[in-house]
Order: structure tokens, then C-alpha cells, then sequence
């Protein structure tokens, strides 16, 4: 194997639920019926700002709040789905390919699971890999600390990336 050939990045995201009864949750890009949707700058994926931070951590290209930071008036209210597909096309102009994505998302509520294959499946396409290289997880905090009391949910994602350059 060359060296530098393959690294491995990690990010992390969480939000407070909105006040705003209009506000949609939007979970790894899929929206999620019937939940209460997020606070935050953009529409608040936590799934998707975390997967995009472990892309560009592995890349050693900064993170996403310098990239596309809340004092950017032109984010409000962005699509975290076109934020991740720009880090995406930039860590591909850095030489590099997603080889696989492992996300768990950590929420007391709603449920996620019947949702599990959407999110699996979009966050293969933005990403450029197989349905098969990517996982989506959930868990709870056992109604501990302030996800416990559903105040918020939190996403972590870790991913591999494989060197265009063979």
C-alpha cells in the first residue's frame, strides 16, 4: 500500500430542537414526518454536517463551521445536502474517494429505523460509493443528560478515504 493512501476521519454534529412548528427534520438528508425539526443556521442535518466534518478532518481540509459558518449570511437556511456534495467534489479535487461511511445517529425521539434505508441510500449518492459502504446506526442515551430528555439529537459519522492517485 502507498503511504497516505488511505485515511480515516471522524466528525460530530448535534442541535437543539426548534420552537418553530414549521421547522422540518431533515435526518442524513431524508425528511423524517411527524418529527420536530431542528435548530440552526442551515436546515440543521446533524447527519450530514457530520459526515461532512469527517470527510474534510480526513482530507486535513478544516471543518464545516470555518467552510460554511453561521456568520455566512448565504447559508441560512441552506441545504445540507449541497454542502455536503460541495465537500464532497472538494475532497475529490484533493485526490481522494469516499471508501466507506459509518454514522450513528443518537436521539431519544422520534424513531428512526423505518428510515434507515432512505438515509443509507442518499447519503451513497451524494457520496459517490455503494449503498453497501454505508452505515446508519441509532441509539438512545437511556433518557440520561439532555438527549436523554429530548432536547436535541446528535450525530457522529467516521469514514475512510482511499486515494485517487494508485
Amino acid at each position: 500500500m502507498i503511504p497516505g493512501s488511505v485515511r480515516i476521519g471522524q466528525g460530530v454534529d448535534v442541535h437543539p430542537f426548534s420552537e418553530a412548528e414549521d421547522r422540518a427534520l431533515i435526518l442524513c438528508g431524508v425528511p423524517v414526518a411527524g418529527g420536530q425539526g431542528l435548530a440552526g443556521h442551515s436546515d440543521a442535518d446533524v447527519g450530514l454536517h457530520a459526515v461532512a466534518d469527517a470527510l474534510l478532518g480526513a482530507a486535513a481540509l478544516g471543518d464545516l463551521g470555518a467552510r460554511f459558518g453561521v456568520d455566512r449570511p448565504e447559508t441560512a437556511g441552506a441545504d445540507s445536502t449541497s454542502l455536503l456534495e460541495a465537500v464532497v467534489a472538494d475532497v475529490a479535487a484533493a485526490g481522494w474517494q469516499v471508501g466507506n461511511l459509518d454514522v450513528t445517529i443518537v436521539a431519544q425521539r422520534p424513531r428512526l429505523a423505518p428510515h434507515r434505508a432512505a438515509m443509507r441510500a442518499h447519503l451513497a449518492g451524494v457520496c459517490r460509493v455503494e449503498v453497501a459502504a454505508v452505515s446508519v446506526k441509532f441509539t438512545t442515551t437511556d433518557h440520561l443528560g439532555a438527549l436523554g430528555r429530548g432536547e436535541g439529537i446528535l450525530a457522529t459519522a467516521s469514514c475512510l478515504l482511499l486515494s485517487q492517485q494508485r
